[in-house]
C-alpha cells in the first residue's frame, strides 16, 4: 500500500518540478492530476503535501544560482574605501568596515529589490489566501486562467516581435520594474494564473528580456513559495506520522531534481524561442479541463 503512495507521490514531485517553472501553471496540472491520482491520505495532509514539496522547487533555484544570489565575499577594502570610512563617524566605522569586508552591495541590492516585489502579494495574499482557496480553486477558474493567460502570451510575443529588451541584465533592473514585476505576481493568486508566468509576462511588458524575466521570477519563488509552505503548515491540524514524513521528503526530493532539468530547460529554450509554444499548451489544456469537467457534470447528472 506504502509503496504504491509513493508511486504516486513521485508522480505528483515530477509533475510539480516540471510545472512550477515552466510558465503553464502547476495547479491546473494539479487540479487535472488529483482527479485521476488520488494519495491515500486525508483532505488536510494532501493540501499540506500540495504546497510544502514546493519547497524541493525551491532548492533547486537555490543550488542552481547560488553564486547569483549568496551575498557574501570576503576581500581586502582599497586604501581609498579604508580612508573614506576612518573619516566617518567612530560609530559608524565597525559597519562600513564590515559592509566593504564581506558584504556584495549588488546582491544585497537584488534581494532588496526581490523582497520589495513580494510585498504587493503578501499584503494581497495573506489576508484572502482562505477566501481564495474556497471561492476561485476549482476547475472553472482554473480552465478559463489556462485560456486567458495563454491568449496574453501569444499577444504579447507578437507586439513585442522585434522590439529590443530595455534590460537585458538584472543589475540593471530598476527598481520600479521590480515592483511592477511584483504587481503582477498578485494576479497568480488566481489558481491556474500560474506565478511564473504573471511575472514573466510582468517582466516583459515592463521592459526586460525574457532571461532577466524568467531569472526574477525563479528568484522572487523562494521569499514567496517558503512563506506559503510555512503558512500551510502553521495552519496544518490534522496527524503527521512516519508515512506523511516519508511522502513529503520524497515529493519534496523528486521535485527538486526535476527542478533543476525544467530551469535548465527553459533558460536553454528561452535562448532561442519566445513563449508562445507554452500560450498554446496553455490553451490546449485549458479546452480539454473545461471539456472534461463538463462531460463529467452532465454524465453525472
Amino acid at each position: 500500500m506504502v509503496l504504491i503512495e509513493l508511486l504516486k507521490v513521485i508522480l505528483l514531485g515530477i509533475v510539480e518540478g516540471i510545472t512550477e517553472w515552466l510558465p503553464i501553471s502547476s495547479t491546473g496540472h494539479m487540479i487535472l492530476l488529483d482527479e485521476f491520482i488520488k494519495l491515500n491520505v486525508s483532505a488536510e495532509f494532501r493540501e499540506l503535501f500540495l504546497v510544502v514539496i514546493q519547497l524541493g522547487a525551491i532548492l533547486a533555484v537555490v543550488v542552481l544560482y547560488f553564486w547569483k544570489l549568496w551575498p557574501f565575499h570576503i576581500r581586502e577594502l582599497e586604501r581609498k574605501e579604508a580612508k573614506q570610512i576612518a573619516e566617518k563617524p567612530g560609530w559608524m566605522r565597525p559597519f562600513l568596515t564590515f559592509v566593504g569586508k564581506y558584504c556584495d552591495k549588488e546582491k544585497w541590492i537584488l534581494w532588496f529589490k526581490i523582497l520589495a516585489a513580494c510585498i504587493p502579494a503578501i499584503v494581497v495574499g495573506l489576508p484572502l489566501n482562505d477566501l481564495i482557496e474556497e471561492k476561485f480553486n476549482n476547475y472553472v477558474v482554473v480552465a478559463v486562467a489556462l485560456i486567458v493567460y495563454g491568449i496574453l502570451f501569444i499577444v504579447i510575443e507578437n507586439y513585442n516581435r522585434g522590439k529590443k529588451p530595455e534590460y537585458t541584465k538584472l543589475s540593471t533592473l530598476p527598481w520600479k520594474t521590480a515592483m511592477i514585476i511584483g504587481l503582477f505576481q498578485v494576479l497568480s493568486l488566481i489558481p491556474g494564473t500560474s506565478r511564473s508566468g504573471s511575472t514573466i509576462i510582468g517582466g516583459i511588458l515592463a521592459g526586460t528580456s525574457r532571461k532577466v524575466a524568467a531569472e526574477f521570477t525563479f528568484f522572487l519563488a523562494i521569499p514567496v513559495m517558503f512563506g506559503a509552505s510555512l503558512l500551510k503548515v502553521l495552519k496544518y491540524e490534522g496527524g503527521f506520522g512516519a508515512a506523511e514524513a516519508l511522502y513529503l521528503g520524497t515529493g519534496c526530493l523528486v521535485a527538486f531534481f526535476v527542478s533543476v532539468f525544467a530551469i535548465k530547460f527553459l533558460m536553454g529554450y528561452i535562448r532561442k524561442h519566445d513563449f508562445k509554444a507554452f500560450g498554446w499548451y496553455r490553451i490546449i489544456l485549458g479546452v480539454l479541463v473545461l471539456a472534461y469537467f463538463i462531460v463529467k457534470t452532465v454524465t453525472a447528472g
